[in-house]
């Protein structure tokens, strides 16, 4: 050691402008008595730069980042820069990894970077001799601890734009002689449909609201989710590793990510990042091969726990590490979880009010609210907050989840909102690997992206009124006779179904042929990026019609059960969010009304006499939020968190772990005393047979458990 400091004190030593020899900090004035200042100038660049070849140890002769000699012929690559500086190769491009791209003697900003792909398949213990360590002058910003005195650093240009974590390793290269279908069979692929309210409409009439119900639906994957026939994945995790997750908590949480990466297959690739009062990305994105699936699980089991819960640290470390990578899985997406609140919303947004929760707050003071959200990546939230760009798409779906009852679930689900994922709460601390699991049964099973689904007037006189589509965006045009709804990524087996409600006019009376009285209300197609042959594909569906008859007849007013069971849907979901306003104000009374309304109203319908399976699910869901919000204390405690899971996944139409529960079935009849269990809601299959798969670990762990507690018990009793 005392060499080599020895060795560094003479490799910064530098002439000041008075021709005096300093070593002091070249990033601190000289603060004798003395007028000999440092000079950082232009002017002063040349003699900045002929100090360092002056001093014994050139850098023509020795490497100024590993302090070692820069002699040929040792088996290690030595570069020249284009300012005719010398390095060893992987000591600058280990320096070029973390965001270098000055020059660590002259300062010169480099045109000509140097770059070296990592060895995945190379032993870091086995490297060692030709590890270098990373640049004195330059070290990566978030490799030093908080208001640390960069004694060793000058001042340099602004931050190199060079991206930090352009380090992901390259996607899998695709086989030379694998064959790919270059389209999905016409029985396996997104279908359409679409169903009329009633059959017909009398001629005299006109309706100003007549519900159209269209939909889409995924194709079925042809064995499971690592079927080459789904899109290969780029997942990042954000874990909140802060002290309230030790013990337990964090035991589970490593066994739920291991079991992520399991489930993920060569072409997958994976990041793991952690966050407390700080963010570190633990792991690059790495593909999981048998060696990147054992590196992953050392990340893993390395977590521990301290500090507090800086999200926003969190979620932007994540962005970056998607936003910054040189190639693209067609799908990507981020897991967030936490179990606190925001330690920076609390401590510096909003000191005062300590540890309130975020719906309140957006009440008292808004602006405060603002602010917070304006520390949010501009990719992940561009409609939230007048500083964001307006009208740019997310580009990274976040899926929060919220552990435990501590943490703030209004903030988790805004942020999933607005980058377009979906929010589960988990509830019980042993729930949190089956919740991953439903989460990635559906990221697993990416069949189409881009989707679009499009309904136009198919005859005169027939307009779009209105598309009520939860948080798909949706748009009406071409003087109210188009309407576009944008779903993007679709799952296997998953359906999405919109009500589109037209304005029919009077119809003429019909004196001409029999036929005259049927006419065509909309057209429904729908187009897709296919992940499998790699081309927008265009499918179209069928008309929708119905009759105009003079006289309607018994059968003309008997209501289409689809169309009734998605309305009821709509409904429970907006009356679910009126009672879950008034629990915010505190009018608890109010909410178990609304609650009762809403559930009599579902009863009455004619979907719900006819006994469909989604109805009894609507009602089961509205019984448990009533129970949950019995009082303010419950609904403080869970309610407010299960309430806000159930309408991100109403809005979205997609699954969500809600509550101590990770399965949405219930128990249907089918004559006399026989009966079965069917998933219902908007479970998917692939969603279905991971949450399997993942309890059936969990019961394989707790009786691998039980037997070693039998046999230690054994030799203890010997």
């Amino acid at each position: 050691m005392p060499g080599t400091w020895s060795k560094l004190k003479k490799t910064l030593s530098f002439k000041t402008s008075n021709g005096s020899t300093s070593q002091h900090s070249p990033s601190l004035p000289n603060t004798s008595n003395s007028r000999s200042t440092v000079d950082f100038s232009p002017t002063s660049s040349s003699r900045f730069s002929r100090s360092f070849n002056s001093t014994p140890y050139s850098s023509k002769k020795t490497c100024a980042i590993c302090l070692e000699n820069l002699k040929t012929g040792q088996g290690r690559a030595i570069f020249m820069a284009e300012c005719s500086h010398s390095f060893h190769f992987s000591c600058i491009a280990n320096s070029i990894r973390h965001g270098n791209d000055l020059c660590p003697i002259c300062r010169t900003t480099w045109k000509e970077i140097p770059f070296q792909l990592s060895n995945v398949n190379t032993d870091a213990n086995n490297n060692a001799a030709d590890r270098a360590l990373v640049s004195p002058y330059q070290a990566p910003l978030e490799d030093y601890p908080p208001n640390y005195n960069h004694v060793l650093q000058p001042p340099s240009p602004p931050r190199s734009r060079l991206m930090q974590y352009s380090d992901d390793e390259p996607l899998l290269p695709m086989p030379e002689d694998l064959i790919l279908p270059t389209s999905r069979s016409h029985s396996n692929t997104v279908t359409v449909k679409a169903f009329a309210e009633f059959s017909a409409v009398a001629a005299s009439e006109s309706v100003s609201a007549f519900a159209v119900l269209v939909g889409v639906r995924g194709p079925s994957l042809l064995d499971d989710a690592h079927n080459v026939e789904r899109a290969p994945i780029d997942l990042v995790t954000v874990l909140d590793v802060s002290g309230s997750m030790a013990g337990p908590k964090l035991v589970l949480l490593k066994q739920a990510v291991c079991f992520v990466i399991e489930n993920l297959r060569p072409s997958d690739r994976l990041s793991i990042v952690s966050f407390s009062d700080t963010a570190k990305r633990v792991f690059p994105l790495r593909r999981m091969n048998d060696r990147g699936r054992k590196d992953a699980r050392q990340a893993v089991n390395s977590l521990s726990s301290d500090g507090g819960t800086d999200i926003i640290q969190g979620l932007r470390k994540g962005m970056r590490v998607l936003a910054e990578r040189r190639e693209k899985n067609p799908v990507a997406s981020i897991i967030l979880l936490s179990d606190g609140k925001d330690s920076y919303y609390c401590d510096n947004i909003n000191p005062r009010r300590g540890r309130q929760n975020l719906m309140n707050a957006i009440s008292s003071n808004p602006s405060q609210v603002l602010e917070y959200f304006n520390l949010l990546p501009i990719s992940l939230c561009p409609s939230i907050g007048e500083t964001q760009n307006q009208g740019q798409q997310p580009t990274f779906p976040v899926h929060s989840f919220g552990f435990g009852s501590d943490h703030d679930s209004s903030v988790m689900l805004t942020i999933s909102d607005a980058s377009g994922g979906t929010f589960s709460f988990i509830e019980s601390v042993g729930m949190v690997q089956d919740a991953f699991a439903r989460c990635i049964g559906g990221l697993l099973s990416v069949v189409a992206q881009e989707l679009q689904l499009t309904v136009s007037s198919a005859s005169s006189g027939v307009e779009i009124g209105s598309i009520p589509s939860g948080k798909y965006t949706s748009e009406i045009s071409d003087l109210r006779h188009l309407g576009v709804i944008n779903i993007g990524d679709l799952y296997a087996d998953e359906e999405k179904e919109f009500l589109v409600y037209l304005s029919i006019p009077l119809s003429p009376a019909s004196e001409g042929e029999e036929g005259a009285e049927k006419i065509s209300l909309v057209k429904t197609e729908c187009s897709f990026w296919d992940t499998i042959s790699k081309e927008m594909v265009r499918v179209e569906g069928k008309k929708v019609e119905i009759h105009r008859p003079k006289v309607l007849s018994p059968t003309d007013v008997i209501v289409s059960l689809e169309v009734d069971c998605q309305r009821n849907r709509l409904q429970v979901a907006e009356g679910i969010s009126k009672a879950q306003e008034m629990a915010e104000m505190g009018n608890m009374e109010g909410a178990q009304a609304v609650l009762m309304k809403t559930r009599s109203t579902l009863l009455s319908s004619a979907s719900a006499q006819a006994g469909d399976g989604l109805c009894s699910w609507l009602e089961a869901e509205l019984i448990e939020i009533r129970e949950r919000m019995a009082s303010m204390e419950m609904y403080e405690h869970t309610g407010r968190a299960y309430v806000l899971s159930g309408l991100s996944s109403h809005s979205w139409q997609r699954a969500t772990t809600r509550g101590d529960s990770t399965t949405q079935t219930i128990l249907l009849r089918e004559g006399g005393c026989s009966s079965k269990t069917v998933s219902i809601g908007y479970d998917t299959p692939s969603m279905v047979s991971m949450v399997s798969k993942s309890q059936n670990l969990s019961v394989n762990y707790q009786a691998e458990y039980v037997q070693r507690l039998n046999k230690s018990t054994s030799l203890i009793k010997m």
